[in-house]
């Protein structure tokens, strides 16, 4: 690179970056909040305890880590996408994390059966420790999405490589000597894609003996990431046969839900007692099955969510479902009535029979919230998150963003109303996080457009951002303006110590052959011609709480036919 340029440039930026979104004080915070979870010691969990003390429930380490990865790629993918060097060591963090044997350990037990999900067993079965050669898609789906993202976004093989995901089951006390079971992305996808053919290509089992929708469509997803990378395209084929076989099982229950889950055995299906598992399905896959998914979505939200008097609410489902039978026998009847006598209904059930028939809550405000955020409905969205800002305890904790465990259901109140307070740790660590940094059709745009080997090779980016350093609230390449735009923000965390002031250096890759500049808060700093593969480093500083804008900007030559260095 010489620092030379033929032409000078403007001395101010000619660009306005308010046209450039930022990420808000709230999705900063969550994505720091991931970091600090990801970032604690090995075998340190701090805010990630769950209701069910075996990892067996929905509020398991394994959905919390996964959704926190997700929220990571939709955040890289649709907001910074040039602010790799933060993105990167998070995701392959999470995924350190999702191979630790506290995560995946539960199998070994878990694949022992039980009459719960199997009512005809009449002993238990030989157990194993692999965690993905059989059945558990629910953290086998999981782990080959993460990985299969993990390439996509920065086209990085090492989760492809031979003996790359490794499971080393070795109790101190328990068990003939240690075992280690080996695999690779497609190793695992080939291991799931089996046990799909096993169960007809209804989907692979989660628990023994049954098969939910949700849990099958992460590893559809990656499937798809995978078919990018390699030139194929195995995930139609097995789209073709998964929608045959549910066509025969019938996979959308009369009242518009998806089924619970299909009890493989006795060949049962068992219908929907709620929304919880339809949201979370939807969410994902609307990105293979969109006209399902929004065609069913009137039907499915019905009473579930309700707006009454400008308050969205979501309803615990011992309301929602008398709501949603009253909405069909007197559909004239008004919504604050409707809700009214379904909330009167719902208090006589419970004091007919005050004990949950199940033990555990399912973290349905998670899921419903990252539903709307994929469908776009931020009316609704926005006013979830409004009544989580306000009632479920928003924490901010080391620059991060919660919302603590809170394992009471809901409450009924002194106006005759009823108030949702429950919170797992996969909702106040990772759900509302991930409704937050999504974007309407996210899952649905990554799936149709995942990046590509050519893509990431020639798209500029900003190296060298250390995100424990410093926040990224913005990080885009304009490619009509010829403009990589950047801004930081130094961490302010509500009182505790934090530098007062931190040097970094921006460094600009990939940018095209041509005459540059940079801008520093709006303030030529430097120039330079640039010849392909150059890097074009700035070094700045930022302080405690205060914003800095960086930009480099071609300068000198004609792009769209305007001079760009004279650009309004």
């Amino acid at each position: 690179m010489v620092r030379s340029i033929e032409q000078p440039p403007p001395e101010t930026l000619p660009l306005d970056l308010s046209k450039y979104p930022k990420l808000s004080a709230a999705q900063v915070g969550h994505l720091r909040h991931f970091h600090n979870l990801a970032y604690q010691p090995d075998g340190e969990w701090s805010k990630m305890g769950a209701q069910e003390p075996l990892q067996e429930f929905l509020d398991a380490y394994r959905y919390q880590l996964a959704t926190m990865a997700y929220a990571t790629g939709v955040a890289h993918y649709h907001r910074l996408p040039t602010a790799r060097s933060i993105f990167k060591p998070l995701l392959r963090q999470l995924i350190h994390k999702m191979l630790r044997r506290e995560v995946w350990a539960y199998w070994f037990t878990t694949s022992l059966g039980g009459v719960r999900t199997d009512p005809s067993l009449q002993k238990l079965r030989e157990p194993w420790a692999d965690p993905v050669v059989r059945e558990n898609i629910m953290y086998s789906g999981h782990l080959l999405l993460m990985t299969s993202l993990y390439a996509m976004l920065f086209d990085d093989d090492e989760f492809e490589k031979p003996e790359s995901i490794v499971f080393k089951w070795e109790p101190l006390f328990f068990g003939l000597g240690d075992e280690t079971f080996s695999y690779d992305n497609r190793s695992l996808q080939a291991a799931i894609t089996r046990e799909m053919a096993r169960n007809g290509y209804v989907g692979v089992c989660c628990e023994p003996n049954v098969v939910f929708v949700v849990c099958n469509q992460f590893p559809i997803i990656a499937m798809r990431y995978n078919d990018s990378r390699d030139g194929t395209n195995k995930v139609d084929d097995l789209l073709t046969k998964y929608k045959a076989a549910w066509d025969k099982k019938g996979m959308v229950s009369p009242d518009g839900l998806f089924v619970d889950m299909w009890m493989v055995k006795q060949d049962f299906i068992v219908p929907p007692q709620d929304v919880g598992w339809t949201a979370w399905a939807s969410t994902f896959m609307n990105a293979w099955n969109h006209d399902l998914v929004t065609s069913l979505y009137p039907k499915q939200i019905t009473g579930f969510v309700t707006t009454v008097d400008g308050r969205v609410r979501l309803q615990p489902p011992v309301v929602a479902n008398h709501y949603r039978r009253l909405a069909a026998e007197s559909p004239s009847l008004p919504d604050a009535e409707k809700l009214s006598r379904a909330i009167a209904l719902a208090k006589a059930d419970i004091a007919a029979s005050p004990a949950p028939p199940f033990p555990y809550t399912k973290p349905s405000f998670g899921y419903v919230a990252q539903w709307l955020s994929e469908l776009g409905h931020t009316d609704l969205l926005d006013g979830l998150l409004a009544y989580a800002d306000a009632e479920l305890n928003p924490t901010w904790d080391n620059g991060g963003l919660y919302y603590p465990r809170n394992d009471t259901p809901f409450v009924f109140t002194s106006d005759h109303g009823v108030k949702w307070t429950h919170v797992s740790p996969f909702c106040g660590n990772a759900a509302i996080a991930y409704s937050r940094l999504n974007v309407k059709d996210g899952q649905r745009t990554m799936y149709a457009h995942p990046w590509t080997r050519e893509h990431l090779a020639s798209t500029p980016y900003v190296d060298g951002l250390d995100f424990a350093a410093l926040s990224v609230l913005r990080a885009v390449w304009d490619a009509e303006q010829q403009a990589l735009i950047l801004t930081v923000k130094g961490w302010d965390f509500e009182g505790r110590l934090c530098p007062q002031n931190v040097t970094f250096e921006a460094v600009a890759k990939q940018l095209p052959t041509g005459s540059w500049a940079v801008y520093v808060n709006g303030r030529l700093t430097d120039t330079a011609d640039v010849n392909g593969g150059d890097n074009f480093p700035v070094k700045s500083q930022v302080k405690k709480g205060e914003e800095v804008d960086v930009v480099f900007m071609r300068v000198g030559d004609v792009v769209n036919g305007q001079a760009n260095g004279h650009a309004n």
